[in-house]
């Protein structure tokens, strides 16, 4: 299976202490270089940009497609351009990306995409965490994810869990 990261998802699961839940679930993530060095940039002091540089099973690659880069980044920042450009160019089976916009972008050129809470919500499903609300409720307090109640509804419900 062919996963590629933006750097959001890599940066909430890091913060939050379950990074490795990427690693459990798809054995291996691509990154493209712009998320690379957006994670460890200088000065980021969040875990990602100490622990992401360290794990073989997130391998960067760069996208070879930079018109395709170029046209996306009209709407997108650097990581989510080239973030989609390299899950086209390897035809991947998923990307994962939270941010809207890069979602509707994502969706649009034909990729299968997942977020941080689909993430969880698998994770409970395979059964490599036992609960979804202590992490999401981390996200939302630790980290400032914004899920609305809604969603934050739906997903508890997904797995089984009491609001």
């Amino acid at each position: 299976m062919i996963v590629v990261s933006n750097t959001s998802p890599i940066f909430y699961l890091s913060t939050i202490g379950q990074l490795d839940l990427l690693r459990k679930l798809y054995n291996k993530i691509l990154i493209p270089t712009a998320v690379f060095n957006e994670i460890t940039n200088v000065g980021n002091t969040d875990a990602s940009a100490t622990i992401v540089p360290t794990l073989s099973w997130i391998q960067t690659q760069s996208a070879t497609d930079q018109a395709l880069v170029h046209k996306l980044r009209s709407e997108l920042d650097p990581g989510e351009a080239e973030a989609i450009a390299l899950a086209i160019e390897y035809s991947a089976d998923r990307l994962i990306i939270d941010e809207r916009l890069g979602r509707v972008v994502a969706i649009r050129l034909g990729l299968e995409v997942t977020g941080v809470l689909g993430i969880l919500i698998a994770a409970k499903q395979n059964n490599l965490i036992q609960e979804v609300k202590p992490l999401l409720n981390n996200l939302t307090e630790q980290v400032g994810f914004w899920v609305d109640e809604q969603l934050y509804t739906v997903v508890l419900q997904a797995v089984g869990e009491s609001i």
